[in-house]
């Protein structure tokens, strides 16, 4: 069904593709050969464990410079500490949603794919977004318009991304060891 979809949406935007499926733990792709990975709530599902696999896989996959965009939600989003409240504060099980604190997701992503940024997805929820408005009922209108506001605003005021309730992080494919290795002689020199 999901293939389906995307060949509908790919012959919409007249986007040459192929697909595959596969495990995001265990992606079917070589290594290094990936210029852009791009996932939306998704990995939200998985647990901590899967999670941090299939953001390893993706690193692995990126070529060098390569990009990935994962939306991934907060932990102090308002909608997302209410959901975290509903269920005690306890960290998600099966299909339940897992919320991350931006640095844990900048750890996370850096270790596996090289240097990390966010941008704000929407607050007041997970996957408001401006284009379904149309579709809402007049209080959620003026809820999406507020998260845009407020994703708009985020740009020169970015102590707002820590209290959004979805974030894209973006990161670049970094040689590794070369970051590491920089990183060491930084601390030779400051020592």
């Amino acid at each position: 069904g999901a293939v389906m979809a995307a060949r509908r949406v790919s012959r919409q935007l007249d986007v040459e593709a192929r697909y595959v499926v596969g495990d995001a733990r265990f992606l079917p792709l070589r290594t290094s050969t990936v210029d852009c990975v791009f996932s939306y709530s998704v990995l939200q599902h998985f647990s901590r464990e899967d999670a941090s696999q299939a953001v390893s896989e993706i690193g692995r996959v990126l070529a060098q410079s390569g990009r990935s965009l994962i939306q991934m939600p907060t932990k102090l989003g308002v909608r997302c500490l209410y959901h975290q409240a509903r269920r005690r504060f306890r960290d998600g099980q099966r299909f339940e949603v897992r919320y991350w604190s931006l640095p844990a997701l900048r750890r996370l992503f850096t270790a596996a794919i090289g240097p990390t940024s966010f941008a704000v997805d929407c607050f007041f929820g997970i996957g408001l977004q401006y284009s379904d408005r149309h579709l809402l009922p007049i209080p959620l209108k003026a809820t999406v318009s507020l998260s845009e506001l407020l994703k708009h605003s985020s740009r020169f005021l970015p102590m707002l991304t820590w209290v959004a309730d979805s974030v894209y992080v973006s990161s670049i494919k970094r040689d590794l060891g070369l970051l590491a290795r920089s990183a060491s002689s930084d601390e030779e020199r400051a020592g």
